[in-house]
């Protein structure tokens, strides 16, 4: 999916989400979601629940993440320009605009062997590409998130998600990304996005989405 796809497909998700509250209110909600809507208010953390909803950790993260408003415009414009350099710069990765942010996806076979939390080295040339991307453009925040197959222990599959997305964190780390900008989430077999055994549920997501601290000048700049 291209990141014009992405653009349009988060377009309609937010009016369904719309739509469904202004239908049927709170009602449908659990405690714990009313929470979350009412902390959305002050922190756009809705985004976590529609994620959920959506099967999405990555997707969820940068929704809830989302200010809207102008600030939001800024962002979104610059992440069009950043998802546009990320299509073109680095290879094996599938570029999808979401929202206020990007995700970026990584099939786990290009970043790893068979069972093993070790970057190959083939794949070591689209990390540094990202990384070099993401230098130009501090102001992001990112959530890596790791996902298996249902092959296997369920416990052993999540611990090997989370080591993955660890690994793919301390690589970016190590070509100068700050470790500060970075958090990591395993996710195992839980969201899948195609058939249960299907290679393609064996990946990495980066969750790109700005930062607190950027939001905080574009606020203090007058957006």
């Amino acid at each position: 999916m291209t990141y014009e796809t992405g653009r349009a497909h988060t377009r309609l998700l937010w009016c369904a989400v719309i739509v469904g509250a202004s239908l049927h209110g709170c009602t449908s909600f659990s405690k714990k979601e009313k929470g979350a809507v009412i902390g959305a208010a002050a922190g756009g953390v809705a985004g976590g629940i529609i994620g959920r909803n959506n099967g999405s950790t990555a997707r969820g993260a940068i929704l809830g993440a989302a200010v809207g408003g102008a600030i939001g415009a800024v962002i979104g414009h610059q992440m069009d320009q950043q998802a546009k350099k990320i299509e073109q710069q680095v290879g094996g990765a599938t570029v999808e605009r979401v929202g206020e942010g990007i995700q970026v996806t990584f099939a786990s076979g290009l970043l790893f062997d068979f069972d093993s939390d070790q970057i190959r080295s083939e794949a070591a040339n689209n990390l540094r590409s990202l990384a070099q991307n993401l230098r130009e453009y501090p102001q992001s925040e990112l959530l890596i998130v790791g996902h298996t197959d249902s092959v296997g222990d369920d416990s052993y599959n999540e611990a090997l998600s989370e080591r993955r997305a660890r690994a793919t964190a301390d690589y970016l780390v190590a070509q100068g990304i700050s470790r500060d900008r970075l958090r990591t989430s395993g996710r195992g077999e839980m969201e899948p996005i195609a058939n249960a055994d299907d290679q393609k549920n064996r990946r990495v997501e980066v969750a790109i989405y700005a930062s607190d601290a950027y939001k905080a000048e574009l606020k203090k700049g007058g957006y």
